[in-house]
Formats: structure tokens, sequence, C-alpha cells
């Protein structure tokens, strides 16, 4: 995953962070945040642990993308390739997922979120289905 970073931010600590969208017992969505655990480092890099996955889906999402309240269709991770998207969990707190970073959609249940283009650009992104 690749962050934004300002300049002048100080040093990468390589903390990988993903964004986590999940529902609690009375339907409400909310965030929080997982940090990635590195298991191995070598001459390539730290590594996590493998993660199970079912499948790979590309998408391509219009530049005036506004999804009303929805839940997410499957527990998936989706990674953004090339532009943003602001989603709203049902606590009201929003979030800009921006180009390169990662979330887990786990709101199967309950009101969902809201989905919306940032700056009007044109999105790819990659879902990874974990069920």
């Amino acid at each position: 995953m690749v962050s934004a970073r300002a300049p002048g931010a100080g040093p990468y600590t390589g903390a990988m962070r993903i964004h986590h969208l999940y529902t609690d017992d009375g339907g409400e969505s909310h965030f929080g945040n997982i940090e990635v655990e590195w298991v191995n480092e070598g001459p390539g890099g730290k590594f996590s642990r493998r993660l199970p996955a079912t499948g790979i889906i590309f998408r391509q999402v219009q530049p005036d993308y506004d999804l009303d309240w929805h839940p997410a269709p499957r527990r998936q991770y989706i990674i953004n390739l090339d532009a943003g998207v602001e989603i709203t969990a049902s606590d009201g707190e929003s979030r800009i997922i921006a180009a390169g970073e990662v979330i887990l959609v786990e709101d199967t249940t309950g009101k969902g979120h809201l989905s919306k283009a940032v700056d009007g650009k044109l999105r790819h992104c990659i879902f990874v289905p974990i069920e």
C-alpha cells in the first residue's frame, strides 16, 4: 500500500494501515484501523502473513458515482488504484480512501454506508473477496 504523505512529514515508520468498515451489534457501521503485522523480512522487503482470499474483481467507477445507503455485498478488501472514494459510515464519520489505499469492508448487515466519487475522477479499483 502506498500512503500519501505530506512533504516534511518526518521519517517513514514503515507501518501499513488498512481502513476498516464494520457493523456493530446495533446495525450501525463504524470505521476502525488495522495495522498490518510484519512476520518476515528479507531482501525483497517486509511481508505479512498470507491472508485468505477467494478471487479478484476489477472495477471501473464513473466520476459522478454517488451511491445511497447500502451494505457491502460481501466481506472484501478494496484497493483504490488511481482515484479516491469518500465513504460515510452510518455513525456519521466520513473518510476519503485515497488512491493507493486499502479498505476492508465488513458492514454486510445493517444500514451500511454511503459511497461517493471524489474530485470527479474515474476510479479503477480491485475487490478481493475474503469469503
